[in-house]
């Protein structure tokens, strides 16, 4: 795996990880009582991106190693994965 490779699966795993992160601890508009006109009730009112963006960061690095560890020790290759190309390729007869 290549520098470009390796940084592509990291912003992979970490867009991945912030979509969990993000609705987590979320406090609505509605729920905090002060609804901004022009917005809906459950728009957040204090989003906290630059935390979740921390968060999701130490959680995403661990995740991307473990990964890259894997993809890096040919443990799984993109054979093993690759299930279509052994369906489509004939068999080879020994007649």
């Amino acid at each position: 795996m290549g520098p470009v490779s390796a940084l592509v699966l990291f912003a992979v795993v970490w867009a991945m990880v912030f979509f969990i992160v993000l609705p987590l601890h979320m406090t609505s508009q509605g729920d905090t009582g002060e609804v901004v006109p022009g917005t809906h009730a459950s728009a957040p009112a204090d989003a906290q991106i630059g935390r979740k963006a921390k968060i999701t960061t130490m959680w995403a690095l661990p995740i991307w190693a473990v990964i890259a560890g894997t993809i890096l020790s040919g443990v799984i290759t993109v054979r093993d994965i690759d299930w279509f190309d052994r369906m489509s390729t004939p068999a080879i007869s020994a007649d």
